[in-house]
Protein backbone atom coordinates (compact mmCIF):
# COMPACT_ATOMS: atom_id res chain seq x y z
CA UNK A 1 0.00 0.00 0.00
CA UNK A 2 1.34 3.80 -1.16
CA UNK A 3 1.88 6.26 2.07
CA UNK A 4 -0.28 8.75 0.25
CA UNK A 5 -3.60 7.15 -1.28
CA UNK A 6 -5.54 9.01 -3.69
CA UNK A 7 -8.66 10.74 -2.18
CA UNK A 8 -11.31 10.71 -4.58
CA UNK A 9 -15.09 11.67 -4.39
CA UNK A 10 -18.00 11.04 -6.62
CA UNK A 11 -21.42 10.84 -6.99
CA UNK A 12 -23.16 7.85 -7.56
CA UNK A 13 -23.39 8.11 -10.95
CA UNK A 14 -19.91 9.00 -11.56
CA UNK A 15 -18.53 5.83 -10.00
CA UNK A 16 -17.44 3.01 -11.80
CA UNK A 17 -18.15 -0.35 -11.32
CA UNK A 18 -15.05 -1.41 -9.79
CA UNK A 19 -15.20 2.00 -7.33
CA UNK A 20 -18.45 1.15 -6.43
CA UNK A 21 -17.89 -2.32 -5.38
CA UNK A 22 -14.69 -1.32 -3.77
CA UNK A 23 -16.54 0.67 -1.19
CA UNK A 24 -19.59 -1.53 -0.68
CA UNK A 25 -16.69 -4.35 -0.28
CA UNK A 26 -15.04 -2.50 1.97
CA UNK A 27 -18.53 -1.35 4.31
CA UNK A 28 -19.59 -5.12 3.67
CA UNK A 29 -16.20 -6.37 5.31
CA UNK A 30 -15.97 -3.83 8.35
CA UNK A 31 -19.80 -3.79 9.48
CA UNK A 32 -20.72 -6.97 8.60
CA UNK A 33 -18.16 -9.16 8.75
CA UNK A 34 -16.19 -7.98 11.00
CA UNK A 35 -18.23 -6.56 13.11
CA UNK A 36 -20.60 -9.58 12.91
CA UNK A 37 -23.84 -6.97 12.26
CA UNK A 38 -26.11 -8.54 9.92
CA UNK A 39 -27.95 -5.62 8.67
CA UNK A 40 -29.12 -3.63 5.23
CA UNK A 41 -26.03 -2.10 3.65
CA UNK A 42 -27.33 -1.21 0.92
CA UNK A 43 -30.44 1.25 2.10
CA UNK A 44 -31.46 3.12 -1.45
CA UNK A 45 -29.39 6.25 0.00
CA UNK A 46 -26.03 5.61 -2.02
CA UNK A 47 -27.86 6.01 -5.15
CA UNK A 48 -28.98 9.19 -4.55
CA UNK A 49 -28.50 12.30 -6.43
CA UNK A 50 -27.03 14.55 -3.93
CA UNK A 51 -25.13 11.65 -2.21
CA UNK A 52 -21.21 11.95 -2.69
CA UNK A 53 -18.90 8.86 -1.84
CA UNK A 54 -15.71 9.62 -0.26
CA UNK A 55 -12.64 7.47 -0.42
CA UNK A 56 -9.21 6.80 -0.41
CA UNK A 57 -7.71 4.56 -3.10
CA UNK A 58 -4.73 2.48 -3.11
CA UNK A 59 -2.29 2.03 -6.28
CA UNK A 60 -3.83 -0.89 -7.24
CA UNK A 61 -7.46 0.14 -6.97
CA UNK A 62 -8.04 -0.95 -3.09
CA UNK A 63 -11.01 1.20 -1.27
CA UNK A 64 -8.69 2.02 2.02
CA UNK A 65 -11.53 4.06 3.50
CA UNK A 66 -14.32 5.43 2.98
CA UNK A 67 -17.50 7.87 4.10
CA UNK A 68 -20.79 9.05 2.28
CA UNK A 69 -21.82 12.38 2.87
CA UNK A 70 -25.73 12.84 2.19
CA UNK A 71 -28.56 15.12 1.88
CA UNK A 72 -31.31 15.24 4.74
CA UNK A 73 -33.32 18.47 3.15
CA UNK A 74 -31.52 21.73 4.68
CA UNK A 75 -29.06 19.41 6.85
CA UNK A 76 -26.62 16.65 6.24
CA UNK A 77 -25.24 13.52 7.39
CA UNK A 78 -22.13 11.84 7.50
CA UNK A 79 -21.92 8.50 7.41
CA UNK A 80 -20.67 4.85 6.62
CA UNK A 81 -17.25 5.86 8.05
CA UNK A 82 -14.88 2.35 7.27
CA UNK A 83 -11.73 2.01 7.08
CA UNK A 84 -10.30 -1.47 6.40
CA UNK A 85 -8.20 -2.91 9.01
CA UNK A 86 -4.90 -3.10 7.56
CA UNK A 87 -5.11 0.39 6.72
CA UNK A 88 -6.15 2.11 10.52
CA UNK A 89 -3.93 4.27 12.07
CA UNK A 90 -3.02 6.42 9.45
CA UNK A 91 -5.56 9.16 9.83
CA UNK A 92 -7.38 8.07 6.83
CA UNK A 93 -10.95 8.20 7.78
CA UNK A 94 -10.23 12.02 9.52
CA UNK A 95 -9.21 13.33 6.22
CA UNK A 96 -12.30 11.80 4.74
CA UNK A 97 -14.06 13.45 7.46
CA UNK A 98 -12.77 16.47 7.44
CA UNK A 99 -13.26 17.17 3.36
CA UNK A 100 -17.10 15.88 4.35
CA UNK A 101 -17.48 18.64 6.42
CA UNK A 102 -15.78 20.65 4.00
CA UNK A 103 -18.70 19.96 1.31
CA UNK A 104 -21.64 20.62 3.57
CA UNK A 105 -20.70 24.05 2.92
CA UNK A 106 -21.71 25.66 6.74
CA UNK A 107 -24.87 23.06 7.09
CA UNK A 108 -26.24 21.23 9.94
CA UNK A 109 -24.28 18.02 9.77
CA UNK A 110 -25.68 14.28 11.66
CA UNK A 111 -23.94 11.97 12.21
CA UNK A 112 -25.20 8.53 13.79
CA UNK A 113 -21.71 7.60 15.71
CA UNK A 114 -21.18 4.22 17.41
CA UNK A 115 -20.30 4.86 20.95
CA UNK A 116 -16.85 4.18 21.20
CA UNK A 117 -16.25 7.43 19.13
CA UNK A 118 -17.51 10.03 20.56
CA UNK A 119 -14.30 11.54 21.51
CA UNK A 120 -12.75 10.51 18.09
CA UNK A 121 -15.76 12.83 16.19
CA UNK A 122 -15.61 15.59 19.04
CA UNK A 123 -11.90 16.66 17.21
CA UNK A 124 -14.18 17.59 14.50
CA UNK A 125 -16.35 19.84 16.76
CA UNK A 126 -19.23 17.35 16.85
CA UNK A 127 -21.57 17.30 20.08
CA UNK A 128 -24.26 14.77 21.24
CA UNK A 129 -27.35 15.45 20.41
CA UNK A 130 -29.77 12.94 22.22
CA UNK A 131 -29.93 9.75 24.19
CA UNK A 132 -27.84 6.60 23.36
CA UNK A 133 -29.64 4.15 21.14
CA UNK A 134 -28.64 0.40 20.11
CA UNK A 135 -28.72 -0.01 16.60
CA UNK A 136 -27.95 -3.57 15.31
CA UNK A 137 -26.95 -4.58 19.04
CA UNK A 138 -23.94 -2.01 18.45
CA UNK A 139 -24.28 0.82 21.24
CA UNK A 140 -24.53 4.47 19.46
CA UNK A 141 -25.45 7.90 20.29
CA UNK A 142 -26.61 10.91 17.56
CA UNK A 143 -24.21 13.48 17.62
CA UNK A 144 -24.39 17.10 14.77
CA UNK A 145 -22.17 19.94 14.20
CA UNK A 146 -24.03 22.85 14.07
CA UNK A 147 -23.03 25.68 10.87
CA UNK A 148 -19.65 27.50 11.78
Amino acid sequence: MTDAPALREAAFAELTPAELYGILRLRVDVFVVEQACPYPELDGRDAEPTTVHLWHEADDGTVLSTIRVLSNGEDRAIGRVATAKGARGRGLSAQLVARGIELCEGRTIDIGAQAYLESWYERFGFRRSGPDYVEDGIPHLPMRLAPR
